[in-house]
């Protein structure tokens, strides 16, 4: 089996060497890029496995390259970055980052993260073995990872079909914030992490949910929630 590559967009060339020589020492392949705007051709060109991109960067900062890779770029980004606001954090993920970590994170907590997006299979969930599912007219393929409603299909990021994937294998049922991030990143709910949240709130705008009163992908105060096995057309 091949190396995961991993392409770490850092201009902290201290930080960026011993974060490569940790990760390169627990068997990826690690290559390191000091600017943003020559991070954007080396990331559409090599398309790496993980892109882990600093925010505050010479000639594009982290927040544009993001914005500008996300349509052509299928694999996993994760935000690395000194700033902790929940702003930024939120900005990120809306952008299509897979998830966020702050610089003061212990090294095998980042391993540990980027294991988990990795693994895209689910945890404690069992999901449908179906590879095939569809409601009304909207359809979604495991097998050719895509969603389409109609004739046209949806531009989903990697994270948004994952959760995608696990609502509707679990249509009709209510799933926790605990749980799917058990799933989706290895991690439990801390009563802060907002990135479910953000990844529903992009997902319901592509599915044509309605934001106000969602009713496909459906809140469930103080539970989490459900994909609606009905309202679909």
């Amino acid at each position: 089996m091949s190396m995961v590559h991993i392409l770490l967009v850092e201009d902290d060339t201290r930080l960026a060497r011993l974060t490569a020589e940790y990760l390169s020492n627990n068997e990826f392949a690690v290559q390191i890029e000091t600017r943003g705007d020559k991070a954007e051709t080396r990331i559409l060109t090599e398309q790496p496995d993980v892109v882990i991109l600093d925010i505050m960067l010479p000639g594009k900062d982290g927040f544009e390259l993001c914005r500008s890779i996300r349509p052509l770029y299928s694999g996993i980004i994760m935000m690395f970055t000194a700033r902790d606001e929940d702003f930024d954090q939120i900005l990120g993920l809306e952008l299509g980052a897979d998830d966020y970590i702050t610089k003061t994170v212990q090294p095998r907590v980042l391993l540990a993260r980027v294991k988990a997006l990795l693994r895209r299979r689910p945890g404690s969930l069992t999901c449908s073995d179906k590879k095939e599912l569809a409601f009304g007219n909207f359809h979604i393929s495991q097998t050719t990872r895509t969603a389409s409603s109609g004739n046209e299909e949806l531009d989903l990021t990697t994270a948004e079909f994952d959760l995608l994937w696990l609502l509707a294998s679990h249509a009709g049922s209510i799933l926790s914030r605990d749980e799917l991030l058990h799933a989706l990143r290895g991690i439990g709910f801390d009563g802060l992490d907002r990135s479910i949240d953000a990844r529903i709130s992009r997902l319901r705008k592509k599915i044509g949910d309605d934001s106000e009163n969602p009713t496909r992908i459906k809140t469930v105060r103080g539970k989490g929630y459900l994909f609606s096995q009905h309202d679909w057309r």
